[in-house]
This record gives structure tokens, C-alpha cells and sequence, in this order.
């Protein structure tokens, strides 16, 4: 009898794949093995070829719904006698080499168990299988198997013994199995230095009353803390506020199921699509025009249409949600600004200085996560990242590059951070990491970075950084690089961003010319100015800086992008005539110093377009100044988009003279468009349309000027649906547009975007442009 060897790598652990092996081999009278391995699953089966060829291609074509093969392979062996089949022990020896699957919603199957009488788990808030439940969030070593998992001290009764070992069971092999006789326990915390003594089955009941009279409390999820109130008391949503620090910035909702969602809000289809797969992220949405219900959206999302929106993805939440019938708040468990609070006692001595209790569970969090945060546009429905974490996290799902090193570390940039670890052939991109200013949130970036070595049991060969020495994610890198005796490479933010982007879109090898249209918000240029209106084009493996937005004034360090009325006073320097729209803005001293900070010819110069966005918001009296990123661009998004979707999407004209908008886009000319309207007395909504119409304008000059079909978009900027759609409409007819799709094009995609360069340099000698200097690229001008 021929023995036939089958591999199979990929998210091929956790997903319920031995227990599908089986009942193919099985369903084929195969006899023979499955078993995990660091490097995937193996299979190993006698039988006649034609027999093992079609269970072979049945396994790949059936393979289960939250599985992803990437590389498959079958060859003969020497013979072996197999009496039967077998799922045996797991070979942990070895280099891992696989894809580590994502945490999972709970499934259809599991929620009924979880309300049907006389069901076993009814009520047991940590109900899992095959097909749902946490993963990688669990995980601390690998293969996938209960002993390497949070899982491990748990030890299964036998009733769940033998829903393990029933290849007909869905829980057949599920290494996070438990019930209430041998799994997880919940524990409601007070203010006192002991749980309340509340009986398991009654903690969702006690939670709702405590919701119901207005009280916070913190959960413990998947993936860390959450802090939640009753989404429709405003008092509680405002104290919640005020103790997390967060006075702006929208808050998040989880609605008990489909239809309370549905009375409070207007999703579209693909939102719905996008809320109930087993990521389960928070997705934006728009507020129904009649609403029945009473939920505080003025309190929970200030001046903005959509609101963040989730179901519950945990059985725990669902119970929860369950007995309070209404929808909560559920924003992540910190201090505005702090990395998501996940080990219990930190949050027993940290949130319960926000919340008057907190709901704890004795299974460990080995990696934190955020929720993910999704959103489409208005007009065109196209989908955007705004945040990539639980659900997604950490695999990526597109081509890998092909590279000279086993194991890479790019250590991304300082906002939205992120890391990619390349290994083996398989990319990983971490969840989303925070903004890493405070200590805190370092050290979370430091502990994950751990992790991923500890998984693999390797270190990176090589470390890619941003070109920021100020940014902790490059002194962290570059100090690791020290520690191992191992090269470094820094890589310029903006080039890293298009590279991503050209990654995702499959075009590092094109053929043909792409630009690369890259707005964000900072990030070092190889001038030593800051960059974020740049123009790039991609052509035979050379990135090239083409044109960019005019430089103005980039002053006081970190306050500038806090305050929009001095982007303002920057973007608007030697207009005359912003001087009355702007002078009320700041007292007589600020005017003085700011403009002669702004006159000195040696001061730190931008080309941002976040902060032009940042200067019109302000222009338009929308914000001087504000308390979350984005605050003002998002005011500014909403403004114009009410205007289009009354107006449509067509203009006449925009802000830029056709001769004078490239290569150098003219800001002031830009800004003087603008106050020139306002001071005619122009709707300021058409004003904030027409704005977001002129960078379309620009782009579509770019493409023309450098004769080139193909367009490419990254940078936060492009997080703005209404400038998304507007691209969609003027140039989707004669111009290929690439945007990301997996990816965020906000700084999370940096750090992929670093591992995409190297490729690129790695495939050629060089990809310096100019041989007289060490630029990777020079300026056209």
C-alpha cells in the first residue's frame, strides 16, 4: 500500500481542521494520521493514488470557513501501516513556521446552546467550539493545543473529555472546550478588597440593574477591558467622559441583536455583511432620520452622523446584553490615550477609579487587543480600515514578499503603531498598538514584540524602522538591532506608506508608471522637513518624489496639531486678508510670537495636508482647538458630505488654478480660495465641499502632468470617506485608483509598508535615485 504525505500551511490551527481531516478520511476509507506541527497540519494516509488525490483536493476545497490555506503540498513516503484513522499528538519540535489564527465571534451553534433549557451550558458565559471563540489572544506558545493556551490550567470534566474525542461532536478537538463544571468563572468586583458574593447565573441580571441606575462597569472581553454604561442615560455617558478623560471623542455601542440595531440606526448592506463575520469589529454607521429609541447619540458620538456599532461577539456580552434589553456604551477599558487595561489587577486598581464595578474572569489575557474599527463610504460604499485589531489581527492575508532573511522586523512608525514580523515566508502585521507617547503604551509594544519571538522561537536577522530618530518604535528597533548584533534600515515614512499600498494591490512589479498620492498627517522627510502632502511615482523599482504640497510653517512642536487655529494662522501666513478671520483666534501676545516664529526663514516647514485640513476646519469655525486626532477633519468631512448628499457630487470648479496646481500644490492659493468665499459670504458648507473637491482636482493634475493611468492612495487623509467617493466619481472612468484593502491607510500600514521597501531594494542593487547623495529618492523640482 502506498503512503501519501500531505502539508498544509497557513491559519490551519484553531479552525477545527484536524477534526475535518478526519471525517474526509473517513468519508473516503482512508486509514492514516493528522496531527499539528509548528510548521501547519500534517497528514499522513494510505490508499490508492486516484482514491488519496480526490480526498486530497476535498480537503482543500472544503476546507473549513475560518481556515486559510497558503501553501499545500502531497507527495509519496515510505510505506507505513496505519490500522485506522487518527488525530495523534502534536510534533512540537522544530521552527514555526504558520499563520496564527485570529480570535472568532461566537457562532449561531454556540448562542443556542447558550439559551436552549436543559442544554448543559445554558447560561455559561464562556461557551466555545470549532468555529468560534478566542485564538490568538490566548495563545502563548505554539502549536495550537489546549496546554499552550490560557486554556491549559483548566483541566476538562469528562463530559467535555468526551465531546473532545466525538468525531461527531463540533467541539470534536476544540482545545478551549470547557463548561460550568470545569471552565471559567466570572467574579462582579465592588469598591471593597473582595468580589461580591453574586452566584454565577445571576451576575447578568446584577450587571443590567447596575447599568439600569446609571452605574459603569468594566468588563473583561476577548481581548481586554471594556468600560460600559447605558448608552441611553447621558448622565452616565457624560461621567464616563469626565473619568476616562475623553471629552469628545466617539464613543462606541453594542446593541442586544439585530433589530433594537435597526431602530436606532440605517445600515446598508455591506455594513450588515461587515457586522455579523466572524471578526465581529465595530463598523460605522449612520443614525436612522426617525428614531424610536432614546440613546444619547449627542452624548455618545458629538456632531458626527455615525456612530460606532457592534454586536455582541462573546457569549458573556451576549448574556449581558441579553438581560439589559438596550443598548450600552463599550469603549475600550483606559485613560484616554493608554494602551487597553487587560491584566486584572491592574484593572481592579485602575478602572475602578472610572467604574463602581468590575466584572473579572480567572482565564488569562496573553495579547491584548482593541476592537477593530470599520467604516464604507457614503456614495460609493467602499470599505476602510480605520483600525485593524481583534478579528484581523495578526495574520496578513495577501502575498507575502519573497526576501533573502527568514525573519524581519519592521518596527513601524509612532501614531497608529503597528509592527510586521516576517518569517519563514509568512507575513504578520500586530494589531493595532496605540499611539506609543506614553510609557505604557511602549511597553505594550515592547510585550507583543516579545511575544512574537516567543511564538516562533526566533529573532529577527533584520530590522526596518521609520527614519524619525524621535519615535519610540525606531529606538526600540534600533536598540534591538544593537542588542542581536544585527543590521538596521531606515525607510522614509511616506515611501513606506505607498509601498504598502502598492503591496496590497499587487503593483510592486508593474510594468507601467503608478503615482502615489500619500496625505497624512507628519511624518519625517529626507529634506528634515515635515512631510505629508507628497506626490510619489513608482517606475521600474525607483520611487520618486514628484510633487508635493507648498511649505508652510510647522511651529510649536505638538501644539500645532492640537489647535487647529495655528495650522490656520500657518497655512493663511502673508494673506492679508485672514487677518481679521483669524486674528479673534489667539490675544495680542500669541499673534505676535506666532507670526514671527511663522516669519523665521529657518524654522520647521510642513507640506501636511492634515494640517491644511486641520486650517480650513478652523477657517470655517468649526474648532480651534481639539481633544482626539482627526477631531477637526472629521467635522470637516461631516459638513461637506451633508452638503453632496443634498448637492450631489459634481463641481464646476475648485480651489486651484489648472496651470498653477503642480508640481508644487499652492496652499495659499488654496486658502485664499477660501477666505475669499467666506469674507463673500459664501454657505460654509459649499466651502468645505468645494475643498474637498480641489484635492481631487490636484490629483487628477498630478496624473495628467506625469502622463500616468495608474493612481495609488495611503496616508490618514484617505480615511475620509467623502474625499474617497469624490475620487471614485471624477476619476474612477480614465484612471486605474488603488486604495488598501486589508490594511489601514492610516500609520498602522507603515510598518508593512517598511518590509515592502526592503523587498523592492532587495530585488535591485539600489533604489537610490540620485547617485550624488543617499536620498532614496530626489526631488523632482
Amino acid at each position: 500500500m502506498t503512503t501519501w504525505h500531505i502539508h498544509i500551511e497557513g491559519q490551519v490551527q484553531g479552525v477545527g481542521f484536524r477534526p475535518h481531516v478526519y471525517m474526509l478520511a473517513r468519508q473516503f476509507g482512508l486509514t492514516g494520521t493528522v496531527n499539528n506541527a509548528l510548521d501547519g497540519v500534517h497528514v499522513e494516509v494510505n490508499g490508492p493514488r486516484e482514491y488519496v488525490h480526490r480526498f486530497y483536493r476535498a480537503l482543500i476545497d472544503r476546507a473549513p470557513r475560518l481556515s486559510g490555506i497558503t501553501r499545500h503540498r502531497i507527495g509519496r513516503v515510505e510505506s507505513r501501516y496505519f490500522p485506522d484513522f487518527r488525530i495523534i499528538s502534536s510534533a512540537s519540535s522544530g521552527v514555526a513556521n504558520l499563520l496564527i489564527t485570529p480570535d472568532f465571534a461566537l457562532c449561531d451553534a454556540c448562542s443556542a446552546d447558550l439559551h436552549r433549557e436543559g442544554n448543559r451550558r445554558k447560561g455559561y458565559a464562556f461557551t466555545t467550539c470549532t468555529h468560534c471563540g478566542p485564538r490568538y489572544s490566548v495563545i502563548s506558545r505554539l502549536p495550537y493545543d489546549r496546554e499552550n493556551t490560557a486554556m491549559g490550567p483548566f483541566e476538562m470534566c469528562p463530559v467535555c473529555s468526551k465531546e473532545y474525542s466525538d468525531p461527531l461532536d463540533r467541539r470534536y478537538y476544540a482545545q478551549i472546550n470547557s463548561c460550568p463544571a470545569c471552565g471559567v468563572t466570572l467574579a462582579l468586583w465592588g469598591q471593597d478588597d473582595r468580589p461580591l458574593e453574586t452566584p454565577q447565573g445571576e451576575i447578568p441580571a446584577t450587571v443590567a440593574r447596575l447599568w439600569a441606575a446609571g452605574g459603569i462597569v468594566a468588563i473583561k472581553g476577548i481581548g481586554g477591558y471594556l468600560l460600559t454604561c447605558d448608552a441611553a442615560n447621558e448622565r452616565a455617558v457624560s461621567l464616563l467622559r469626565e473619568r476616562k478623560h475623553r471629552p469628545s471623542k466617539p464613543f462606541a455601542l453594542m446593541y442586544p441583536g439585530v433589530d433594537a440595531l435597526k431602530r436606532d440606526l440605517a445600515p446598508a448592506g455591506p455594513e450588515w455583511t461587515e457586522l455579523t463575520r466572524p471578526a465581529a469589529p465595530i463598523v460605522l454607521v449612520e443614525k436612522a432620520r426617525k428614531t424610536q429609541a432614546s440613546t444619547a447619540f449627542d452624548a455618545i458620538a458629538p456632531g458626527l452622523d455615525r456612530i460606532g456599532v457592534m454586536l455582541p461577539y462573546t457569549p458573556l456580552y451576549e448574556l449581558l446584553l441579553d438581560a439589559f434589553g438596550k443598548p450600552i456604551v463599550a469603549t475600550s477599558g483606559n485613560v484616554s490615550n493608554a494602551p487597553i487595561v487587560y491584566r486584572d489587577d491592574k484593572a481592579l486598581e485602575e478602572l475602578r477609579q472610572i467604574a463602581g464595578h468590575v466584572l473579572v474572569n480567572n482565564r488569562e489575557i496573553v495579547i491584548p487587543q482593541d476592537d477593530s474599527v470599520i467604516r464604507f463610504t457614503s456614495f460609493n460604499r467602499r470599505r476602510i480600515v480605520l483600525r485593524r485589531s481583534r478579528g484581523f489581527a495578526p495574520n496578513y492575508a495577501g502575498k507575502s514578499p519573497d526576501l533573502p532573511q527568514d525573519c524581519i522586523l519592521a518596527a513601524g512608525a509612532m501614531l497608529k503603531s503597528t509592527f510586521t514580523y516576517f518569517h519563514r515566508g509568512n507575513t504578520f502585521v500586530s494589531q493595532y498598538l496605540g499611539d506609543l507617547e506614553a510609557f505604557d503604551a511602549q511597553e505594550h509594544y515592547r510585550h507583543t514584540a516579545q511575544h512574537f519571538f516567543q511564538l516562533f522561537n526566533t529573532f529577527p536577522e533584520l530590522i526596518l524602522t521609520d527614519k524619525h530618530p524621535g519615535y519610540p518604535s525606531t529606538e526600540y528597533g534600533l536598540q534591538l538591532a544593537a542588542d542581536l548584533e544585527i543590521p538596521a534600515e531606515q525607510v522614509q515614512h511616506h515611501i513606506a506608506h505607498f509601498a504598502a499600498v502598492l503591496a496590497e494591490n499587487d503593483l510592486t512589479a508593474c510594468s507601467e508608471p503608478v503615482l502615489g498620492v500619500i496625505w497624512d498627517g507628519t511624518g519625517l522627510g529626507d529634506d528634515g522637513q515635515i512631510w505629508g502632502g507628497e506626490f510619489f511615482q513608482y517606475e521600474e523599482s525607483v520611487f520618486r518624489r514628484c510633487g508635493q504640497f507648498e511649505y508652510f510653517g510647522f511651529i510649536l512642536g505638538d501644539k500645532m496639531p492640537k489647535e487647529p487655529r495655528i495650522s490656520a494662522l500657518a497655512a493663511c501666513h502673508g494673506l492679508p486678508e485672514a487677518e481679521e478671520l483669524l486674528a479673534p483666534k489667539f490675544t495680542r501676545r500669541e499673534w505676535d510670537l506666532y507670526r514671527r516664529m511663522l516669519a523665521n526663514e529657518d524654522a520647521l516647514k510642513t507640506s501636511s495636508v492634515g494640517r491644511i485640513f486641520d486650517a480650513v476646519a478652523s477657517l470655517l469655525g468649526l474648532m480651534d482647538r481639539q481633544t482626539f486626532e482627526g477631531e477637526a477633519a472629521s467635522q470637516l468631512e461631516r459638513l461637506a458630505e451633508g452638503y453632496c448628499k443634498r448637492n450631489g457630487l459634481h463641481f464646476d470648479a475648485g480651489y486651484f488654478a489648472e496651470e498653477s496646481a503642480f508640481p508644487v500644490a499652492p496652499t495659499r492659493i488654496l486658502m485664499n480660495g477660501i477666505i475669499r468665499d467666506l469674507l463673500k459670504g459664501e454657505p460654509k458648507d459649499r466651502i468645505a465641499a468645494r475643498f474637498h473637491y480641489s484635492l481631487v482636482q490636484l490629483i487628477e493634475a498630478a496624473a495628467v502632468r506625469q502622463g500616468i493611468n495608474k493612481i495609488a492612495f495611503s496616508g490618514g487623509v484617505f480615511q475620509n470617506s467623502l474625499l474617497v467617493d469624490l475620487i471614485i466619481f471624477h476619476l474612477d472612468t480614465r484612471f486605474d485608483l488603488y486604495f488598501h484593502r486589508e490594511l489601514s491607510p492610516n500609520d498602522e500600514c507603515v510598518s508593512f509598508g517598511q518590509l515592502i521597501w526592503y523587498q523592492i531594494r532587495a530585488g535591485k542593487e539600489s533604489i537610490v535615485q540620485d547617485k550624488t547623495d543617499n536620498h532614496v529618492f530626489s526631488d523632482s523640482r
